[in-house]
């Protein structure tokens, strides 16, 4: 039997990461300038994003250029931002499809087992959707990594981990957890919603025996 409970708690969970994954997309500090080693400290913070590049001065003034140009960019970039894009509208559908399938709401079918499917279903697009945020999150740290740890890179021209990745990080955590309670908190619904449609169905032995039945005139 589903745990409505369990089954909030997920959907509220995945819907934080939802939240934190609309957030990392959006941030531009996906990667920040390194003051790491013999790095001069400037008086300009560099950060960039998926979608701009910004230059932080000493005084808090933050001045921030979109890129122009999409073919331009490395191809790491554009694939991350498919992937981010594509985890947005990914949990998106699945707010909606859960809040459809969870035992808690009178929305649609109130066949359990029907209801189980949906949850169920919900929660696999915000697994998928957190699996999306993970790998793009993931690649792009590499991608920081390996720059910053080639030795062809300039110290000055070297970057380190923004504070959107971490953000991704948690985002895709919270939300592939959230995905996970709503999967587990129907497994057993199925039994249950069986149990439920044979209870709606007329009993075909009893139909069998009053039809053999012969009233007298």
């Amino acid at each position: 039997m589903a745990n409505s409970g369990f089954q909030l708690l997920g959907y509220f969970l995945a819907l934080g990461g939802w939240i934190g994954i609309i957030s990392t997309t959006v941030l531009p500090q996906w990667k920040q300038s390194s003051y790491a080693g013999d790095a001069i400290i400037m008086a300009v913070g560099l950060y960039e994003g998926l979608w701009m590049s910004c230059a932080s001065q000493s005084t808090g003034q933050v001045q921030c250029k979109i890129f122009d140009s999409l073919l331009s960019l490395d191809v790491h970039i554009q694939t991350c931002r498919a992937l981010m894009v594509i985890s947005v509208l990914m949990g998106f559908i699945a707010i909606i499809v859960s809040v459809v399938g969870m035992k808690c709401t009178k929305v649609g079918d109130n066949n359990p087992a029907t209801k189980s499917k949906i949850a169920i279903s919900g929660g696999s697009l915000f697994l998928l959707s957190g699996l999306c945020t993970l790998v793009a999150v993931s690649w792009y740290a590499t991608q920081v990594s390996y720059h910053f740890f080639d030795p062809n890179t300039p110290i000055n021209a070297r970057y380190e981990f923004g504070p959107a990745l971490f953000v991704g990080w948690a985002a895709a955590i919270l939300m592939m957890l959230g995905g996970s309670f709503l999967c587990c908190s129907c497994v057993n619904e199925d039994s249950r919603g069986q149990q439920f449609y044979r209870q709606s169905q007329p009993s075909t032995a009893r139909e069998d025996e009053l039809s053999e039945t012969s009233f007298p005139d």
